[in-house]
């Protein structure tokens, strides 16, 4: 397994303020500098990052600008984050647009993920249709970053309407496409992280690590939290996972270097 980090932690993660009033442009970012993450992340021992649809889109019209980036710290474009409401039917083809594009951004620059978050919660409650239009849109991810060359993930996630255990048998039942579980945002959502990995190995593409701690709430560096990562590391290799383990830390108080430092020292003492 190879070990990558996402550019999240340098700015930690926001949107631009014009998908407020207009969809296609509602890209995730994060405003701090993508070039002293991947100094950063290289100088942790990480070989690959992940980084944000709205982050890459800055290296639209200088591709070689971000190659270049990478080749200097010798990382690998591991894979690009985008997601979606998807229940809205009236909006889908501005954010199949997005999307769209983020594919694009993602081979250009070599990635072989696509990670995707999404299903909206409603102010009127979820409905099962909702989880039928999530199902049909992230089987339409699914084939348009298939036909770019790129695998896609879905990243069950806090506040979207895949928080559970049945949310996530529910679109698990329903989509086609792969998973990304994140270790975090399932055991904060109730769900027995190990035991998905377990259940989904087959479609198991890509992982997100970060610990997390209930009581506050809060994600953290690996093994600062109360996360069981002996039993997810042995669930990842009964299930045969040799894809990229890629830490993700949503923020840190404190450098963004020390938090990539001490989860690569967790890694290195546990994953055995």
């Amino acid at each position: 397994m190879k070990l990558g980090y996402q550019t999240i932690t340098w700015g930690g993660v926001v949107g631009q303020a014009q998908g407020v009033t207009s969809i296609k442009d509602l890209f995730y970012q994060t405003y701090g500098s993508t070039a002293k993450a991947c100094q950063d992340i290289a100088a942790a021992g990480y070989t690959g990052i992940e980084i944000f649809d709205g982050n890459l889109a800055e290296y639209a019209n200088d591709p070689d600008s971000f190659k270049n980036l990478l080749s200097q710290h010798e990382l690998e474009l591991v894979s690009v984050y985008t997601g979606a409401n998807f229940i809205y039917n009236d909006i889908l083809v501005d954010e199949f647009h997005k999307i769209k594009q983020a594919i694009s951004f993602a081979k250009s620059m070599g990635a072989i993920n696509l990670i995707v978050g999404g299903g909206a919660k409603r102010s009127t409650g979820t409905t099962e249709e909702d989880y039928r239009m999530l199902a049909k849109g992230l089987d339409q991810v699914t084939d348009l970053a298939a036909a770019a060359g790129l695998t896609a993930c879905y990243h069950p996630h806090l506040t979207t309407i895949v928080e559970t255990t049945a949310e996530l048998d529910k679109i698990m039942g329903l989509s086609k496409i792969h998973f990304c579980p994140d270790t975090a945002h399932l055991t904060a959502g109730g769900v027995d992280a190990a035991a998905a990995i377990r259940k989904y190995g087959n479609r198991v593409r890509h992982v997100h690590l970060k610990d997390y701690t209930a009581n506050p709430f809060a994600f953290l560096p690996l093994g600062k939290g109360e996360i069981d990562f002996a039993n997810i590391f042995s669930a990842l290799k009964e299930v045969s996972y040799d894809g990229w383990l890629v830490v993700e830390l949503d923020g840190y108080d404190g450098d963004p270097k020390e938090a990539a430092d001490i989860s690569m020292k967790f890694i290195k003492e546990n994953l055995k």
